[in-house]
């Protein structure tokens, strides 16, 4: 199974949309959004991909409500877990949170295949050592919006990921 993930949105529907279509043309079939996706309206565009998104807020948390509602309108496709969230795709264990200290804290658990985060606005895959002596992937896709983080070029980034192979990659977006 493939998973498209992006984080830090902040309002910006069509990078968003933008980075799932290109998933879906390469057979995501769901998406992680790592947080500070803010206004509900910002997936307008984003829920008829029709692929099945899952969202935790961050530090710009817009409006609780809204999201809510959305989640009501899409007809499953939209799924607002709040300040964190586990899930089970394709038999991995998937934990996703905004903030990149608390991601590697959890991912240092062993607990989760994949741990997701967002916040920096910079993209990077780890292979965090975890206490059980093996290997927990942390991955964060940086901003969708293209939105800076400290000495960084602006760019807009996404990760796509197969959750078969555990094969994970940043990928750069284009908008005209």
């Amino acid at each position: 199974m493939k998973i498209c993930i992006v984080s830090d949105s902040h309002d910006r529907a069509a990078p968003l949309s933008a980075a799932i279509a290109a998933a879906k043309s390469e057979g995501a079939e769901a998406v992680i959004h790592c947080g500070d996706l803010i206004g509900a309206n910002t997936l307008r565009a984003s829920i008829p991909h029709g692929l099945p998104m899952h969202a935790v807020h961050g530090n710009n948390l817009g409006d609780p409500m809204a999201l809510h509602a959305m989640m009501k309108k899409s007809g499953g496709l939209f799924t607002y877990h709040g300040a964190d969230a586990i899930l089970e795709l394709c038999g991995k264990r998937i934990f996703a949170t905004h903030y990149p200290h608390y991601g590697r804290a959890l991912a240092c658990t062993g607990d989760y295949d994949l741990v997701c985060c967002g916040h920096s606005h910079h993209a990077e895959i780890i292979e965090q050592p975890n206490i059980l002596g093996g290997k927990t992937l942390l991955v964060n896709p940086g901003s969708v919006a293209g939105i800076d983080a400290p000495g960084v070029k602006s760019r807009m980034t996404w990760i796509m990921g197969d959750l078969e192979r555990m094969i994970f990659e940043i990928r750069a977006l284009e908008l005209s």
